[in-house]
């Protein structure tokens, strides 16, 4: 696969967030101090298609105090255009990590009722003008759960994207804490009805929609490829989409897991390799990683099949990287996708 430069860019909208991680693999009944860094979901998305090449601007806001600003002095050094970063609001959503090791999932816990990003109305973003000759709308299922205004917003970005001829993908993300399923399913259905591409895993599909891959028991990591293939196809009639990527996790422990991808373009299932991750060091932010390995191949015009082998191997080496952001080199996604996965060191 070879780079290719393009001058489409892509927008991004999502809440930007300060993480406190405990250190090691402390519960934070234990912690006396924390890791600190910034990231929301489609930023993450962001930071890897910058380091691609791709020119990447995040929509959101943060508070005109010391909080919003270490955020953005953050997210700078990073390239992130944050020219529709907007001040207002007094808090900036955080969320704490705890991370697991062996049986012991890692847990968050949000504290972001109230933030930025809820302050934002319709009439504060002009999408024509932000969405204009730009490649690319992504969005993931977290921002419209924020709340009434906010799920307003991304549907009005959403149909402009459509309106302006912007491809719209769509990440399920489904979250528990913050919205119910059938809340969810309202929304995001509403929603997909824009889109041209949908990102899912092996759980969300099935527990928002109701789409259920048989042979597959998510609790012991046991997945079906064809079930999943069942399920794209499904996804893509029920939408009217033009793909669907269904990242395939199995999960042998919180440090040991399976990990592959399907991507469907309404013709034919393109599936990847797959990879044992022996040591996750960090999994957060595995699944954006993908979707901006999907959304780089497609937007470049890569191929479906080095699209999908590109963006598994990327969200693979993401796996190995403390925080949310995946800072893999295009270089070393590139190495791992041709075998070079030895971790040897290079001098």
């Amino acid at each position: 696969m070879k780079r290719v430069e393009t001058n489409a860019g892509v927008v991004l909208f999502g809440e930007l967030m300060m993480r406190l991680g405990t250190k090691g693999y402390e519960r934070l009944v234990q912690a006396r101090e924390f890791d600190v860094s910034y990231s929301g979901a489609e930023a993450n998305v962001g930071v890897a298609l910058t380091s691609y090449g791709i020119h990447s601007s995040v929509v959101s806001a943060v508070p005109a105090n010391a909080t919003g600003d270490a955020c953005l002095a953050f997210l700078r050094q990073f390239d992130l255009d944050l020219q529709y970063v907007s001040r207002r609001g007094s808090r900036l959503g955080i969320y704490f990590v705890e991370t697991g090791a062996a049986q012991r999932a890692s847990t968050f816990l949000y504290n972001r009722t109230g933030s930025a990003i809820t302050e934002l109305r319709p009439e504060h973003l002009d999408w024509h003008r932000i969405l204009a000759g730009k490649g690319w709308f992504h969005v993931t299922g977290i921002t419209p759960a924020l709340g009434e205004s906010v799920a307003a917003i991304t549907r009005d970005a959403c149909a402009t994207a459509a309106e302006l001829g912007v491809p719209v993908s769509v990440d399920l993300n489904f979250r528990s804490k913050l919205w119910h399923p059938e809340r969810a399913r309202d929304v995001m259905g509403d929603l997909l009805q824009f889109a041209s591409m949908l990102f899912t895993n092996e759980e969300e599909a099935a527990t928002v929609f109701g789409v259920v891959a048989e042979e597959t028991q998510i609790a012991t990591g046991r997945l079906s490829t064809v079930g999943y293939e069942t399920v794209a196809r499904r996804l893509r009639e029920m939408f009217g989409l033009d793909y669907v990527s269904i990242t395939l996790r199995e999960s042998i422990s919180a440090t040991a897991n399976g990990w592959s991808g399907m991507l469907f373009d309404g013709d034919r299932i393109f599936t990847s390799r797959k990879y044992a991750i022996d040591h996750i060091v960090d999994r957060i932010g595995g699944g954006d990683a993908y979707a901006a390995g999907i959304i780089y191949g497609l937007l470049t015009g890569h191929d479906p099949q080095e699209t999908v082998e590109f963006a598994t191997a990327a969200s693979c080496l993401k796996h190995s990287i403390p925080g949310d952001f995946n800072l893999a080199s295009f270089d070393e996604v590139i190495a791992l996708m041709e075998g070079d996965g030895s971790g040897r060191i290079r001098r």
